[in-house]
């Protein structure tokens, strides 16, 4: 994810922001903390957990006899709060996924418990393989103590090692990380997010990387020894992050997060989301061949994802931001459904086409934007936003890029607009509109607030809509006006600034009222 250096608007802290430090007992390093008693849960759909007591994401699935697992990270941010705050890993597990009856395992381990180099928090996303021994096998991207490692990011791959999935995990290689930016070899990536798959011959592979660099390498028979050179990977487009490996059939399958961003693009209208794509190979270090998208983007701007065949049936477990008060970080696991297409050659994966669980009936509202199809001046809109965000209903507490439509370039125009289109006539009364600006009012650089705007309508001719209009971005600035009928309704903004030089503008959220409320279609 490349965002420029001069944006108006902070990128999430994503990946590679230290975490909060702790100072933890001697007694709780050595022996381990307890694991909390596992709960029953009876999931009605997806996410899996919905009521937003527990956050999970990240999910890595793993078939052992008549039981699915799924390793998760914990989501732990504060609603508001654009960083990841993971602190422990947890489990899911179920014997029938259509059954809706699943087991929870919260805080099956923590980084600074498992790993005596490690510091706490940051438990970003793990995978757990079944070795030929019959022990479980974590692979952990963790942050080194400062005290254990000069690199310049002391993210690392640590090995721990249990009999029973839920614990209790020991470090597998307490000298320290397998991979780092000191070790096997130097290297100058973030070292999170491994993957490992066990071969049919009993060679294993390592595949981790994030930031579009993406590395593998086969490790001993030990699970934990880097043995041969580290490879480059290529071939897979638009490679972001999140990689997952996986056989099928004599075919390796490579899933991953892209974020091949652009108005065109198969993946992603915009730069913060992903899609999950796949690559095939002959063998498990390659050649890669980019196959295509499977999920397109879902409502958290990361996409992670792990695919599993259980019972004869394959799954694909990636998180969304669906649960109850969830975000872009309070993600929750999913599980669907993925098909394959055998009638080529290698087998393609078809795109999986997301669930969620019902929900309440929809309430009458008189918001009708959501109808509207919606156009802007600056069309292409730039990729950190996303035009499909003024009228997708949802209001975040501290919005990123693509939770708004903005205009924002090194250049500002003076005046822009931005227009709802109905399919059929309309009757309106009022309007409200979420203004957003990371500089104060007046600014001629950054994002500010408009210097004014008005409504228009369309009725032959663009018609003006009289009225009280406020600029202000402390919530919604509604306005009210005789009922009007049209296909169209524009917004025009006028940017601050001074002759020469404006500031970028910004809407999060633009609702179109008509006088009565109704349940929408």
């Amino acid at each position: 994810m490349t965002i420029p250096d001069d944006a108006p608007l902070r990128s999430p802290t994503h990946r590679g922001r230290r975490g909060r430090h702790a100072i933890l007992p001697l007694l709780i390093l050595l022996v381990g903390a307890a694991t909390p008693s596992p709960e029953t849960i009876h999931s009605r759909g997806n996410p899996i957990l919905s009521d937003g007591r527990f956050y999970s994401t990240d999910p890595a699935p793993l078939v052992d006899g008549d039981t699915l697992w799924i390793l998760a990270g914990r989501d732990e941010a504060p609603d508001g709060v654009n960083d990841f705050i993971m602190n422990e890993w947890q489990l899911l597990s179920t014997d029938d996924p259509a059954s809706g009856r699943w087991q929870h395992h919260p805080a099956i381990a923590r980084p600074e418990t498992v790993f005596a180099w490690a510091e706490p928090g940051r438990a970003y996303a793990g995978q757990m393989v079944k070795g030929r021994d019959g022990r479980f096998y974590l692979y952990a991207p963790v942050l080194q103590r400062e005290s254990q490692s000069q690199a310049k990011d002391r993210f690392a791959i640590g090995v721990a090692v249990a009999d029973r999935p839920t614990g209790p995990w020991r470090d597998a290689h307490p000298a320290g990380p397998i991979i780092s930016q000191e070790t096997p070899v130097a290297n100058d990536i973030q070292n999170i997010d491994p993957t490992v798959l066990i071969d049919d011959d009993g060679r294993i592979y390592i595949y981790w990387g994030t930031f579009g660099r993406l590395r593998a390498m086969e490790l001993a028979a030990d699970m934990v020894t880097p043995k041969g050179p580290e490879h480059i990977v290529t071939g897979a487009t638009g490679f972001f992050e999140a990689p997952w490996l996986m056989k099928r059939r004599g075919t390796y399958y490579l899933l991953y997060a892209a974020n091949n961003a652009g108005p065109d693009s198969p993946c992603t209208p915009t730069l913060y989301h992903a899609c999950q794509a796949y690559a095939s190979a002959p063998s498990p270090l390659g050649p890669w061949t980019y196959r295509g998208v499977i999920l397109r983007p879902v409502s958290s701007t990361t996409s992670h994802a792990g695919a599993v065949e259980f019972k004869g049936r394959w799954y694909l477990a990636y998180h969304t931001a669906d649960a109850k008060g969830g975000g872009h970080f309070r993600r929750s696991v999913a599980l669907d459904p993925m098909t394959w297409d055998d009638s080529v050659s290698p087998a393609a994966i078809r795109p999986v086409q997301p669930t969620k669980a019902p929900g309440p009936p929809p309430r009458p509202t008189r918001n009708i934007a959501p109808s509207a199809s919606a156009a802007a001046s600056n069309v292409p809109v730039p990729v950190q936003y996303w035009l499909a965000a003024l009228n997708d209903g949802v209001v975040r507490a501290n919005p990123l890029p693509p939770d708004m439509w903005s205009n924002w370039t090194k250049q500002n125009p003076a005046t822009a607009w931005i227009e709802y289109r109905w399919p059929h006539p309309v009757t309106l009364n009022a309007s409200r509109i979420r203004f957003f600006a990371d500089h104060p009012a007046g600014s001629d650089e950054g994002i500010a607030p408009p210097a004014a705007w008005h409504l228009e309508y369309w009725d032959k001719r663009w018609r003006r809509i009289v009225g009280t209009y406020h600029t202000g971005v402390d919530g919604f600035q509604e306005i009210r006006f005789r009922p009007v009928t049209t296909r169209h309704l524009r917004g025009v903004l006028d940017a601050a600034g001074t002759k020469d030089r404006h500031a970028g503008l910004a809407v999060e959220e633009w609702e179109a009222l008509t006088p009565n409320a109704k349940i929408s279609p």
